[in-house]
């Protein structure tokens, strides 16, 4: 049997607690740490929920965030379809917060059916302004500038249109309003720059400049996709624009058509505008109307140099001549028309010319002056007692005398080689016009006591008190009045007594 020896320790200060504070303590520790990775485990394993808020407000509490971001993702790609192109995402702010609990309660389905009615679906759009007011959205920045690109077109041609439309237009984007984005492709001065304007010839022109009356600027903004118009929508409201008050002071020649047909309203819309007018009103220049309706968004201001060939117009100068009788006259010389060459510069506003300026003008072809000879030989109003045939040859086919039981006061001349009707001597027009049975009828006192008269013409060529010349044509043969067929019937008096003219010539 083993013995053993007993050893005694040294005795030292403290030393007797030291070794059951060293079991305590190690004892203490590992308890803790045993009840730590305990606590954590049990944590671990509670299931945990998410109280969903749209805009701030509690919409209820969901199993898993996968059913919210599921559902929203299935309902904006049901949403996209309706809308061609576009990316749309919901409008609200929804938010989550977790809670970890021993025994959740929560319903998907109540919350599922409480977002179908709060969330609405946006898209990242553009917005046109013109001088502040809205025209539209659009669903980027590339559709809006067509609209304008077409609206300009209306007024110049499209490949110009394309040049300058968006000259004015300022890009400001949402959070950013003093950045400014030029969007015109070419703005007049690069136009200038970099193209030689070319010299015109007569009918050509060349568009300086264009631009619009009013600020134009293109703006981002999420909006609801409905509110999106389409390019023929946009170009509508345009050209439609808005209610404006307007007078409008009659010119010369103007009807209630023309001035309807001007400012795009129906005669019957002018009526109404107007209380105190009717289809049959009377206008008078200087009258104002009111022509209160829609004028468009934005006017298209157009400059243009353009070469004109016009016409200058030539005199008329007279020459005298004692050839001629007073009241006679001939053409010495046809006037001819010059031209010249006209450079303006025309502005215009949706196609209607507001101001022309002469540039430059040049004659290519001075005119001719007209030359007219007029005559002033004195007729004699006293007759030679010498008449002429009154017609042009032919013959008598009725002489004075009786005939079919009435007495014939003249003679019939038919059978000429044309129908002019001449006077027989010179005198005084005494009468000319319609004289009952004889028709047509010109009545020639000769002043020296003779009275010849000239009846059935088609037509007249004297008037009343106008002194001609013996053989002058004075009218044409015809058939009016009481006649049975083309022909004169010629009458001559001395000093109030019918006489047979046969006798005269």
């Amino acid at each position: 049997m083993r013995e053993y020896k007993k050893i005694d320790l040294p005795k030292q200060k403290g030393h007797k607690a030291l070794l059951p504070k060293v079991v305590m303590t190690t004892v203490l520790g590992l308890g803790i740490t045993i009840g730590s990775v305990y606590a954590d485990s049990f944590q671990n394993n509670l299931p945990k929920v998410y109280h969903v808020y749209v805009n701030g407000e509690h919409l209820g509490t969901v199993g898993s965030k996968d059913v919210i971001e599921s559902f929203i993702e299935e309902k904006v790609s049901s949403e996209e379809k309706k809308f061609e192109d576009l990316h749309l995402a919901v409008s609200e702010e929804i938010t989550y917060i977790p809670e970890v609990a021993f025994q959740p309660v929560f319903n998907n389905e109540r919350v599922i059916e409480n977002l179908e009615d709060k969330i609405t679906y946006s898209v990242q759009a553009v917005k046109l302004v013109v001088d502040g007011e809205l025209v539209g959205y659009f669903n980027d920045k590339e559709t809006a500038q067509q609209v304008l690109n077409k609206f300009i077109a209306k007024y110049v041609p499209e490949e110009i249109a394309s040049q300058y439309s968006m000259k004015a237009i300022e890009q400001t984007t949402e959070g950013d309003t003093e950045s400014t984005e030029e969007v015109a492709t070419l703005s007049s001065s690069e136009v200038e720059e970099t193209e030689t304007t070319p010299v015109l010839s007569a009918g050509q022109s060349t568009i300086l400049d264009v631009d619009f009356s009013k600020k134009v600027s293109i703006e981002e903004e999420k909006i609801n996709p409905s509110e999106l118009l389409t390019e023929e929508q946009a170009m509508k409201l345009l050209e439609r624009g808005t209610i404006a008050d307007q007078i409008h002071k009659i010119q010369s020649g103007e009807v209630l058509g023309s001035i309807a047909e001007k400012y795009n309203l129906s005669v019957t819309e002018l009526i109404s505008l107007n209380p105190n007018m009717n289809e049959n009103s009377v206008l008078s220049i200087g009258q104002e109307v009111n022509v209160t309706g829609y004028k468009p968004f934005i006017d298209v201001i157009v400059t243009e140099d353009k070469m004109v060939e016009e016409s200058i117009d030539y005199q008329v100068k007279y020459e005298s001549s004692d050839e001629l009788f007073k009241g006679q006259s001939k053409v010495k010389q046809e006037g001819q028309e010059g031209k010249k060459h006209v450079h303006y510069r025309i502005t215009k506003e949706n196609g209607n010319v507001v101001n022309r300026e002469v540039i430059n003008s040049e004659v290519v072809k001075e005119p001719v002056n007209k030359v007219i000879i007029q005559g002033t030989k004195v007729i004699p109003s006293r007759g030679t007692g010498s008449f002429r045939w009154p017609t042009a040859g032919g013959f008598i086919t009725s002489g004075l005398g009786y005939r079919w039981g009435s007495y014939h006061k003249g003679i019939d001349i038919a059978g000429v080689s044309n129908r002019s009707i001449y006077a027989a001597d010179n005198g005084i027009v005494k009468s000319a016009g319609w004289n009952g049975g004889y028709g047509y009828q010109v009545v020639i006192d000769h002043q020296n006591g003779f009275r010849t008269s000239y009846s059935h013409l088609s037509s007249i060529h004297v008037s009343p008190g106008q002194t001609v010349q013996r053989g002058q044509t004075i009218g044409i043969m015809g058939s009016t009045g009481n006649s049975t067929g083309v022909h004169l019937h010629f009458e001559l008096y001395k000093n109030g007594a019918l006489q047979n003219p046969s006798s005269y010539f």
